[in-house]
């Protein structure tokens, strides 16, 4: 099945079914326009919460060539209308907007659901604006070609050249280029609080933003691709710089306008003429508020249907729409070209800003987005002269998404990959391997703990990994259905395992999540233990027993210490599990004040930790022996706590 999975926990929320009849534009087919060479536009790009992580579409029992089946208008309509208000009630997912080209003409345009469901307002493929999201990646990625072509960037030069006010690290000898940025190698960690904004107020400008906020540079560039909205972001800043232009109006000028794309803003909010056309989306407990993106240039594009179905012509059609043209055939085949595969035998990679993938024999060049609820697709399939935009304003949605876009390349892309066959002798190291997209420097690294997959070697050659069997092809790599997975070894000396869509690092042993598990029940019991600490003397007082003679004073407190330590780090770990997997979604403004006040407590447990142990050294002799060994079961528990915490960056403030 074509995924496109979730980050973060959501609530689900049951909006009333749709019943509003689609809003369609089948009928109608836009005329082509006679090519012509006009100025130079850029594209914009956006920021997403949620990026691709793992494609794959089914491959039918008995392989067939891939083929082209017409997308008419009629044919577009009785999928969609067939397909698509089913799934929305299934889901409960309160509208879609859908979009179709052919060639140089849009097909079908069509709403269907609610754009609004307070004011049952219907979705409009040619009125209601969705937000793209990270699909704005390739508006931007089309902004930097054209400042490639004008000759004021380089895609293969270092980015600090075009900086002023602030540089990239030199982490490593290899500079990043923005041919890096584009194809997401440039070794960037990973980072979600604080990217999003509540105000147009609380939004810095892009250049100041991207200096106090950049992530670090965790591996060499140009090893493994590993998705960074900051990596998108800092190369739309630098069409920025060169062009004199703001990104929103940059866009606005050289790709929106041309393409008359008049109803696309990449300004935030969305413009008073267009802001009474912006679905709602909907999540955990009703419609999301409009949460402003501090890296615009990777997501912050709100377009309709129609509108992106000009900019997949665009692409089909040689950079141009219409009379107007935005990019250079020359330049377009450089973009569509593939920038960067971890390994030759995959079957995807990035194009200069596309994901490259092939689905039922057929290469598709396409993007995902989803940010707070919206959830969208544009897939471009040149050999079929093929493109489709579709788009949902539920997080509840994104299954109803990837189905939609699975079907819709089975009726008009058919086709499937050879049949899998062939033996291995030279496996991937079986262990615990995490998403090479994830945090190294901040407590977000904790998240490495919860999004690992096991990988095993069964004993027929097979490998078994993210739920999914994989069955080697002979050459070293490994197949399941369309999607291929090779083991690679970075010049940085880590194994990575990459897949036609993410890439995955093996983590070390003390890493993983049995481990770290292992090392928090340790420490869990040990803390419980201390229970009996205040529950000994209370005894003792209802008893009206003295204490043993012969014990220190210094000894009494050194257990009072630990046993204080223990329960403050146990209650730490329980205000920590409670917000990880309550509701995360303020997150993304930054850190709330009680998550950081929560961070006091390992902070004051480990200052009594020190102090249990400077106690312990001094009152040892004439304790009693069971309270010895109780003792160090104690601060051997808060031993283990404290590793974890440095392990994971939880001590003190490490938000990013």
């Amino acid at each position: 099945m074509f995924r496109i999975p979730r980050t973060g926990r959501t609530r689900r929320w049951r909006p009333p079914p749709a019943t509003s009849p689609p809003q369609r534009r089948g009928s109608r087919v836009e005329p082509a326009r006679p090519q012509q060479r006009g100025r130079l536009v850029p594209a914009a790009l956006g920021v997403a919460a949620v990026s691709l992580a793992g494609l794959c579409v089914a491959t039918p029992a008995q392989a067939a060539p891939p083929t082209c089946v017409p997308a008419t208008a009629g044919a577009a309509a009785d999928y969609f209308d067939r397909t698509v208000p089913a799934k929305l009630a299934r889901d409960d997912v309160p509208g879609a907007v859908v979009s179709v080209v052919s060639g140089t003409r849009t097909v079908f345009t069509a709403g269907y659901g609610q754009a609004d469901v307070a004011r049952a307002v219907p979705m409009d493929g040619d009125r209601s604006l969705v937000r793209i999201a990270s699909i704005t990646k390739l508006f931007t990625a089309t902004a930097v070609m054209q400042q490639v072509e004008a000759g004021r960037l380089d895609l293969d030069v270092d980015v600090n050249s075009y900086l002023k006010d602030f540089e990239v690290p030199r982490t490593y000898p290899q500079p990043i280029t923005l041919r890096m940025l584009l194809s997401h190698t440039a070794g960037f960690e990973d980072r979600i609080m604080g990217t999003g904004a509540r105000t147009a107020a609380d939004v810095q400008p892009l250049g100041e933003y991207l200096a106090e906020n950049m992530p670090d540079r965790i591996r060499p560039p140009g090893v493994v691709s590993a998705y960074s909205n900051y990596g998108a972001a800092l190369a739309g800043y630098l069409v920025q710089l060169v062009s004199g232009e703001p990104y929103d109006q940059y866009i606005q000028r050289h790709v929106l306008a041309p393409l008359r794309m008049d109803h696309t803003t990449a300004s935030e909010p969305v413009p008073k003429a267009l802001a009474g056309d912006l679905a709602r989306s909907y999540g955990d407990d009703g419609a999301v508020p409009f949460t402003f993106d501090q890296l615009t240039p990777d997501g912050a594009i709100s377009a309709t249907a129609s509108d992106m179905a000009h900019f997949a012509i665009a692409h089909l059609n040689q950079g141009t729409y219409g009379s107007e043209r935005i990019l250079a055939p020359k330049t377009v085949a450089t973009m569509h070209t593939r920038s960067f595969s971890a390994d030759p035998r995959l079957g995807g990679g990035y194009a200069h800003g596309f994901v490259d993938r092939t689905f039922n024999g057929h290469r598709v060049l396409m993007h995902d987005g989803s940010w707070e609820g919206f959830g969208s697709a544009l897939l471009l399939i040149p050999d079929c002269d093929l493109g489709m935009f579709f788009s949902v304003n539920s997080a509840d949605g994104f299954e109803v998404l990837g189905e939609v876009i699975e079907g819709f390349l089975d009726r008009f892309a058919p086709g499937s990959a050879p049949t899998a066959s062939g033996d291995e002798t030279n496996p991937p190291q079986a262990g615990f391997y995490a998403p090479t997209r994830r945090n190294a420097s901040g407590m977000e690294k904790l998240l490495t703990l919860l999004g690992p997959a096991r990988l095993r070697v069964e004993d027929d050659g097979s490998i078994r990994f993210r739920s999914k069997t994989w069955t080697p092809q002979g050459d070293g790599s490994y197949r399941s259905d369309d999607d291929h997975l090779v083991a690679v070894s970075g010049s940085d000396g880590v194994r990575y395992v990459a897949t036609d869509g993410p890439t995955f690092e093996l983590l070390d042993r003390a890493k993983t999540l049995p481990f770290n598990l292992g090392v928090l029940v340790a420490f869990a019991v040990a803390a419980l233990s201390a229970l009996a600490i205040p529950i000994a003397a209370v005894w003792r007082r209802f008893r009206r027993r003295s204490i043993r003679p012969g014990v220190r004073r210094t000894w009494r407190v050194s257990r009072g210490l630990a046993a204080g330590a223990a329960l403050l780090g146990l209650g730490f770990l329980v205000g920590l599990a409670a917000a990880l997997f309550g509701d995360t979604s303020a997150y993304i403004y930054g850190a709330p004040l009680g998550f950081r006040l929560l961070f006091f407590l390992p902070l004051i447990a480990l200052a009594l930790t020190a102090g249990a142990v400077g106690c312990t050294i001094a009152g040892w002799r004439g304790a009693a022996v069971v309270s010895r060994v109780h003792q160090v079961v104690l601060l051997g528990g808060l031993g283990a706590l404290a590793w974890f915490c440095w392990q994971w960056n939880l001590l003190g403030w490490q938000f990013g």
